[in-house]
């Protein structure tokens, strides 16, 4: 990898332990700042709002490393980043293969059919949070673990039709991916894990095709198409369903975490002056539930300016959960938690043809979640007041491990 200076080696904590302030430092470093990831893989990182949504609606940056990065050929046995970089699925096609792998499912992430999924969500949350309104007052219990993932994951595994002894096994296959620390020989064990999950996903659904869509996926869009490969059905599965849950997972809890430290925005919303809208927004923004996602790559030359230069064929790694917090786009208090700001532009669901497709999805379910836990908890408090939660081991996705909330206080 090479540039028109020699810039200075960071190498990215894998373990996310203060993910705001290392991105922080590498937006003040320049416009994109050469990092060191798991298994020695070397990228660009991208930390500024301006630059990532230039680069992510460019032409010249894929998400295809097959085409487009020669460093696939000496990425290691077992890389942690594996799952992710070179998953073989629309989310790392280019073009018109890009375009077209993509319109397949969209149709089923449209504002008009996500807001059809509404009651189901709210029913789903009504019963978590009955759940969480019945325990003895004065009992502490994880929000994250009891209301944003059972919430979340019942929503995405009812989509695609994931039987319920299959749900708890596959996300925590997922979950693992999604540490970046681990050593190759961990890694390959956690991805034979995934394979090995997924496989039996695929297997049961086709012995019981319903309507779902997953089933949907194992048939041709087109008569004179052929079938998905096996390869691809996997990491679109795998996509689809650890996508459609793990950024709602993180995106619920961080906002219950920043409304609870910031209560006073409880009596906005009571008073109309604040909506949870606004809450969602602002939590977006302020942490959102990713942080780096790897990997793009350069198709040709890209001068960014300020003496960085990125080589056709380098690797890119863009940190969306920094986007919200760049003082160039937010200069008042972009490290404050402020759902009154007038601007709450954030790109915590990427930007350009990669753009989230399940955004309205999680807006909504984060919605849903937080009115009505809130609206049936008005005394919710935090149990550990003053404590920092212990973040999620990653790099990746960026939220707690785990919430301690008092539902009812004695």
């Amino acid at each position: 990898m090479s540039s028109s200076f020699a810039p200075r080696l960071h190498v990215l904590d894998p373990t996310g332990r203060a993910t705001h302030a290392e991105a922080d430092a590498l937006r003040a470093a320049g416009a994109a700042v050469l990092v060191e990831l798991p298994g020695t893989v070397r990228a660009w990182s991208v930390t500024r709002h301006s630059v990532i949504q230039a680069l992510t609606g460019d032409p010249r940056v894929s998400r295809d490393p097959r085409r487009h990065w020669p460093g696939m050929a000496t990425a290691p046995e077992g890389w942690s980043l594996a799952p992710l970089a070179l998953q073989q699925n629309f989310f790392n096609a280019y073009g018109e293969e890009h375009r077209r792998s993509r319109r397949r499912i969209a149709g089923s992430f449209s504002p008009r059919r996500v807001e059809q999924l509404r009651p189901r969500v709210q029913a789903t949350a009504d019963r978590l949070v009955e759940a969480l309104a019945a325990l003895p007052p004065g009992t502490a219990v994880d929000v994250r673990q009891a209301l944003a993932l059972p919430l979340a994951m019942t929503v995405v595994c009812d989509l695609f039709g994931v039987p319920h002894h299959l749900r708890r096994r596959i996300g925590t296959a997922i979950d693992a991916t999604l540490d970046p620390s681990v050593d190759e020989g961990s890694a390959l064990t956690v991805q034979t894990e995934l394979h090995d999950r997924l496989t039996e996903l695929l297997a049961y659904k086709r012995r019981h095709p319903a309507a779902d869509l997953t089933s949907d996926l194992l048939l041709p869009s087109f008569t004179d198409e052929e079938p998905m490969p096996d390869p691809v059905l996997l990491d679109t599965l795998f996509l689809m369903v650890g996508a459609g849950y793990e950024t709602t997972v993180n995106l619920i809890t961080n906002a219950v975490h920043a409304v609870l430290t910031h209560p006073e925005n409880l009596d906005r919303i009571r008073e109309g002056i604040t909506s949870w809208q606004d809450i969602v927004e602002e939590t977006l923004r302020y942490d959102g539930p990713v942080m780096h996602v790897p990997l793009r790559f350069a198709v040709e030359d890209i001068d960014l300016g300020e003496d960085v230069l990125i080589r056709k064929g380098d690797a890119i790694i863009i940190a969306f959960a920094a986007a919200g917090r760049d003082p160039e786009i937010h200069p008042d208090c972009a490290e404050r938690f402020d759902p009154t700001r007038t601007s709450k532009a954030h790109l915590a669901f990427g930007h350009g043809p990669h753009f989230c497709l399940g955004a309205h999805l999680a807006r909504l379910e984060a919605e849903v979640a937080l009115s009505t836990l809130f609206r049936q908890l008005p005394d919710l408090v935090l149990a550990c007041p003053g404590e920092r939660p212990v973040r999620l081991q990653s790099f990746i996705v960026n939220g707690p491990a785990g919430l301690d909330v008092v539902p009812r206080p004695v």
